[in-house]
């Protein structure tokens, strides 16, 4: 089974409706996951995000996060997801945000992404995040950062569902 099959599977398995917000995979996440048969189910909706005023317009970035952490930073991923789950039906919502290269940028290594998960549900928000670099031309970096979202899913989860990297709105 490919990785795509197994998250879909698992989405099934637990009631879980995806929603995602991409920036340097470009939409990849949510094109995996629909090549898979009965996909269309478990998935809400896919954001695709390079500017920072398409991040603040529809996701609600803050202006401050960006300022303050960089666009490539675990913290602009985190509002991202936050903010995907927050216009959709989804229960799930992966973030990416990073540098595909060639060339590094403002001192971050070509080939960084950084990744955010968030859950919700009983009224709690519950978001994952990691930074990752991953080697290689662009698309396979984001080929690689695409599947490691997808890979990295269930384990976030399954902490979720345990009460950890809980926090109310």
């Amino acid at each position: 089974m490919s990785v795509a099959e197994d998250t879909v599977e698992y989405l099934r398995q637990h009631s879980l409706i995806i929603t995602t917000a991409e920036s340097c995979t470009a939409g990849q996440i949510v094109m995996l996951l629909s090549q898979v048969p009965g996909s269309g189910e478990r998935i809400e909706c896919g954001y695709v995000v390079y500017s920072p005023q398409a991040k603040q317009r529809l996701l609600r970035v803050s202006p401050y996060t960006l300022e303050t952490f960089n666009l490539t930073s675990v913290e602009v991923a985190r509002d991202m997801a936050l903010g995907a789950l927050r216009d959709s039906t989804a229960n799930v919502a992966v973030a990416t945000t990073g540098i595909l290269g060639p060339d590094d940028m403002d001192g971050i290594k070509a080939g960084t992404v950084c990744f955010a998960w968030a859950f919700q549900f009983d009224g709690q928000h519950f978001v994952f995040t990691r930074q990752q670099w991953f080697p290689g031309a662009r698309s396979e970096v984001q080929l690689h950062a695409s599947e490691f979202a997808l890979q990295q899913l269930a384990q976030f989860h399954r902490r979720a569902l345990r009460g950890e990297g809980g926090w109310s709105r």
